[in-house]
């Protein structure tokens, strides 16, 4: 599959300005840059940073997706004559006048962004977003920017559980569209289930703007459309291999049936017609793509139905593909399905059959993604879409947009509930690696601090453990972020689905099993440096002393 022509990439930005323009954001944000401006502080530099608290699905990693739509956003960002109106006839009326022209006039031209590469794996509580620039601007870009990295990076995610549910051989077919939650949820699902791991989409429209593999063929529907072989036109099919007269294919194809039934012990007479005719009517529109679903009816009707017309075709030199499984057993059904390939491959000596395929679809979880690797089965690609596509074991990654300085001094919310507090601070995010290529703690320091060394000792204290301080040597360390937009530019290079995937694979082979494994997997350590615990540990200190002076005064 070709990558994104220049048209589609312009046609990705176009779908970016439509899908998420500035008012697709809560009213809060504009109440509050309201507040900000009418106080005088809405040109404070300030910074927000943008991560989640709990790894989905049960699981020991996420990854991160969605920052390309994010940068597309930030560079299109501006209101429009009419954005502007509209606000003014939704806002307070005690709202000045003077703030909507300075609403009109607003664009990221000083806004930084600086993030974790997109297909990054990532864990809880540690900052992949870290946005600056004026207080009321930043303000303003929090909502959008979570609804295109939550949803994003939590199928992202879901895919790359399935794929290692499934294991690196067999192929994964993302057919979700038709269960999205809406148009944007199916194509978002379709590009980043695509970078999760799934080799295919059946969505067309992801295909045009993202370059992915599409796939399909024919629904129980089109076969119970047919009832007879007088509905199957044209019945003549040209050979492959130049000889020029047509050949009756229903003739054709019924010798090969009463041959199938000799070999397997079927009865001719109880062939459904209705579903040959179908898939004949199929074979002759796609000689060279022939994949029908076989159990319209049952399993073993359609089988005999395949086997008639895929032999007739191979006799004219064509090649099929494969079948599909809707239902039932697959494990056992793709077992009998594949035994009777290696029949008719020996039997009547057409080597083809021996690399026809078996696709499955019906519902599938990742739980019995998993379970296909534990039962003999003959499965070469699977189709999911349902369970994909929703999430249906977490709805939300649960990804928050925190302020942790203004002015250049920290900031920190405290809330009663432990989890729910930040961490202040402007910092920098360090991967450290054992001796072995594996990560095994990600550092989370003050932006000014001098970064970790490899070979040299690092104290740091783990999140949401006891107190203590513990001491790593790592092998090697990598900065994790890297500034990707200023002064109202895209600074780094965009990637393609593709790209990201490949990014994808790579940040998953690094880690270690444990951390992947589907059930009870290891926790991995995301931990803050000696001085950034210090000033937690300050900021708490000191907001305690303070709770009671308006009080007391």
């Amino acid at each position: 599959m070709a990558a994104p022509s220049s048209d589609t990439c312009e046609a990705m930005e176009r779908s970016i300005r439509e899908r998420v323009p500035p008012l697709l954001t809560d009213l809060y944000q504009f109440t509050m840059a309201y507040a900000y401006w009418r106080t005088g502080r809405h040109q404070e530099p300030a910074v927000f940073e943008l991560f989640f608290r709990d790894n989905p699905f049960g699981g020991g990693f996420s990854l991160f997706a969605g920052l390309r739509d994010c940068l597309l956003f930030l560079r299109t960002f501006r209101f429009t004559d009419q954005d502007v109106e509209f606000l003014r006839s939704v806002l307070p009326p005690a709202t000045d006048p003077a703030f909507f022209q300075f609403l009109r006039g607003l664009d990221c031209s000083g806004v930084t962004l600086r993030s974790v590469p997109e297909g990054t794996v990532v864990f809880a509580r540690e900052p992949l977003m870290e946005v600056a620039g004026p207080l009321a601007v930043v303000q303003l870009l929090e909502t959008s920017l979570l609804c295109l990295v939550n949803y994003a990076s939590l199928v992202c995610s879901n895919a790359a559980r399935f794929r290692l549910a499934a294991g690196p051989r067999r192929r994964l077919l993302e057919m979700g569209l038709r269960r999205a939650q809406g148009p944007d949820g199916g194509l978002t699902a379709s590009r980043y289930t695509h970078v999760g791991g799934f080799d295919l989409t059946s969505n067309v429209q992801a295909g045009f703007l993202f370059g992915i593999p599409v796939a399909g063929t024919m629904a129980h529907s089109y076969v119970t459309s047919f009832t007879s072989l007088e509905e199957v036109s044209p019945q003549t099919l040209v050979a492959l291999n130049g000889k020029p007269d047509p050949v009756d294919i229903i003739s054709l194809t019924k010798g090969w049936l009463s041959r199938v039934c000799e070999l397997l012990g079927g009865e001719p007479g109880k062939v459904r017609e209705g579903e040959l005719a179908a898939f004949l009517s199929y074979a002759v529109a796609y000689p060279q793509n022939f994949l029908p679903v076989i159990d319209s009816y049952s399993v073993g009707c359609g089988l005999l139905n395949f086997c008639a017309v895929a032999l007739a075709l191979c006799e004219l030199d064509y090649r099929p593909v494969g079948v599909r499984l809707d239902s039932g057993d697959l494990c056992r059904q793709s077992l009998d399905v594949r035994r009777v390939f290696r029949l008719c491959s020996e039997h009547f000596s057409v080597s083809a059959f021996d690399s026809l395929i078996i696709v499955a679809t019906n519902s599938i979880t990742e739980q019995s993604m998993a379970e296909l690797n534990k039962k003999e089965n003959e499965i070469d690609v699977v189709g999911v879409g349902t369970h994909l596509v929703t999430c249906t074991r977490q709805p939300s990654l649960g990804c928050v947009y925190k302020l942790v300085e203004v002015r250049g001094q920290p900031r920190m919310k405290i809330s009663e509930d432990p989890e729910k507090s930040t961490v202040p601070g402007r910092k920098a995010v360090y991967r450290l690696v054992d001796a072995e290529g594996h990560p095994f703690l990600d550092l989370v320091s003050l932006a000014v601090e001098p970064p970790p060394e490899a070979g040299v000792s690092v104290s740091c204290y783990p999140l949401m453990r006891d107190k203590s301080c513990v001491s790593v040597i790592p092998a090697q360390v990598t900065c994790l972020r890297q500034e990707v937009f200023t002064k109202g530019q895209v600074t780094h290079p965009l990637s393609s689905a593709a790209e990201t995937r490949v990014k994808v694979q790579s940040s998953l082979q690094t880690l270690h099993p444990r951390h992947k494994r589907l059930q009870e997997p290891d926790s991995y350590t995301v931990a803050l440096s000696e001085k950034l615990h210090h000033l937690v540990t300050e900021t708490q200190k000191g907001s305690s002393n303070n709770s009671n002076f308006l009080l007391a005064n």
